[in-house]
């Protein structure tokens, strides 16, 4: 992913999961998915921290994109989309794993 021209690209969305995962190495810092986009030039990315269920990805991931597509701000699409999957998925398992990193 860090060899990818993503200069200019506002988002990268990483539905699968534990895309948000990494190896730690001392002093280097997290090598992942998340370190290549964003040397790739991506401003932020959304992913996820653990295994997630299909039905309430495709859920957080549409709503998440229409709710970015409609002008809110990425942090605010997020939490707004993660409000809509939590009335149908209660439990944090479904809603809690998206994580935004960057700008």
């Amino acid at each position: 992913a860090a060899n990818l021209d993503l200069v200019g690209t506002d988002i990268v969305i990483l539905s699968a999961c534990e895309t948000g995962l990494g190896e730690i190495r001392n002093g280097e810092g997290v090598y992942g998915l998340q370190r290549g986009f964003l040397t790739a030039g991506a401003n932020a990315l959304l992913m996820s921290l653990w295994k997630v269920d299909d039905d309430a990805t495709y859920l957080m991931v549409t709503e998440f994109t229409k709710k970015y597509a409609d002008g809110i701000e990425k942090h605010l699409a997020l939490k707004e989309a993660q409000q809509i999957v939590r009335q149908k998925y209660p439990h944090p398992f479904y809603w809690g794993a998206f994580v935004l990193v960057g700008q």
